[in-house]
C-alpha cells in the first residue's frame, strides 16, 4: 500500500460515487461531504428511484446533538439528557445508536457527571504560642 492509496479501489470508488452536499442529523448541511451514486448507476439509487431525496426530518427544538457531535458539549450538558431524550426515547443522533456519544453517557456515565472539588480549607493559624 502506497501513501496514495490503493489506486483500483480508488478508481472503483471514483466510477461508482460523486462527491454532493449532504445533510447530517443534529448538524445540517455541510458541503461536498457526502457520496452519491455517479450517473452511470443513478438507475440503482433508491433516492431517485424512490424520488425520496426531498424528504425533510424535524430535528428536536431541545436536543443539542448538533453541539455533542462537535465536542462543543458533553451528552450530560444537554438539558433533554435523561429526561426527555433517553435510549427509549431518542431525540437526537447521538442517542439513537448505542455507540452515540449520548447513549454511552446515558449507559456508562449516567450518574457520574464532573463535581467540581471542593476548596482546600484554609490552615488554621494557632494563637498560642
Amino acid at each position: 500500500m502506497t501513501d496514495d492509496g490503493n489506486p483500483v479501489a480508488i478508481r472503483m470508488l471514483e466510477d461508482v460515487f460523486e462527491v454532493t452536499d449532504r445533510t447530517w442529523r443534529g448538524i445540517g448541511m455541510i458541503p461536498a461531504s457526502g457520496w452519491r451514486l455517479s450517473e452511470r448507476y443513478r438507475e440503482y439509487d433508491a433516492e431517485d428511484r424512490f424520488n425520496v431525496g426531498d424528504i425533510h426530518t424535524e430535528e428536536s427544538a431541545i436536543c443539542r446533538s448538533g453541539e455533542v457531535l462537535q465536542g462543543l458539549i458533553k451528552p450530560h450538558e444537554c438539558a433533554a439528557f435523561g429526561k426527555e431524550c433517553t435510549p427509549r426515547n431518542p431525540l437526537g443522533a447521538t442517542m439513537v445508536s448505542s455507540e452515540g456519544a449520548c447513549a454511552a453517557y446515558y449507559l456508562y456515565r449516567r450518574m457520574q457527571t464532573p463535581v467540581p472539588a471542593p476548596a482546600p480549607a484554609a490552615e488554621e493559624v494557632s494563637s498560642v504560642g
